[in-house]
């Protein structure tokens, strides 16, 4: 799971990144309603933990402005203790859930793990399309009664895929998903990934990744 920690206290942040990290969830963090905004418009996140009272920009921007354009991904807002008609607004504008400061971190971490299980019940835990279906928790694809085992990496690239086919996904917006936005990871490593899943899908498959000229990928049926 990886998901975007917008919060200016960065003692804050520094320890819940690594609480969270210990629960295998990977944090992308930004100090400021700017960064969290260019961060959040990139639609790779499983959740988004935004708190409401930001530098420059504020958390209910920016979850107005993304919801406005189409980002979907589960908001999870920190408010605070006297802030009702945040809270309502927030929820308004389309927040998932809140929680209020201060918080247990074990209540937050229960709280990303809720949103992000409510979003994958919508995929009945085994993801399909065209024939193929796909395993999160094994890393493994069936294709007519044929089991392949996938890497992490792979797996986690047709996670992306599959989850929204004949979606385009642009090169950055894949590293940022599976590698994460601080990696230096180059492009052509993208390329490896995509050719040998390619690889794997064979000709068995009725679905396939399509190449779209200097924009990115897309799962698409054949």
């Amino acid at each position: 799971m990886r998901i975007l920690l917008v919060e200016d206290e960065v003692r804050l942040t520094d320890a819940l990144n690594k609480l969270l990290e210990k629960q295998n969830i990977d944090v992308d963090i930004a100090n400021d309603g700017d960064s969290g905004l260019i961060l959040a418009e990139k639609d790779v996140y499983d959740v988004i933990v935004l708190d409401i009272m930001l530098p420059g920009r504020s958390g209910l921007d920016i979850l107005k402005i993304i919801r406005s354009k189409g980002v979907n991904t589960p908001v999870l807002l920190l408010t605070a203790r006297d802030a009702i008609e945040d809270r309502v607004l927030g929820l308004d504008l389309g927040a998932d859930d809140y929680l209020v400061k201060p918080f247990a971190t074990s209540e937050l971490i229960a709280r990303i793990r809720s949103l992000s299980r409510r979003v994958n019940s919508l995929y009945q835990e085994e993801l399909s399309f065209g024939n193929i279906k796909y395993e999160p928790k094994s890393h493994t694809i069936t294709i007519n009664d044929e089991t392949i085992e996938l890497t992490s990496k792979e797996g986690q690239l047709l996670e992306m895929l599959i989850k929204r086919p004949n979606q385009i996904f642009t090169r950055e917006q894949i590293l940022d998903r599976v590698w994460g936005i601080n990696s230096d990871v180059q492009e052509n490593t993208i390329e490896f990934y995509i050719h040998h899943l390619r690889k794997k899908l064979s000709k068995k498959a009725d679905v396939g990744i399509v190449t779209i000229r200097s924009v990115g990928y897309s799962l698409r049926e054949k």
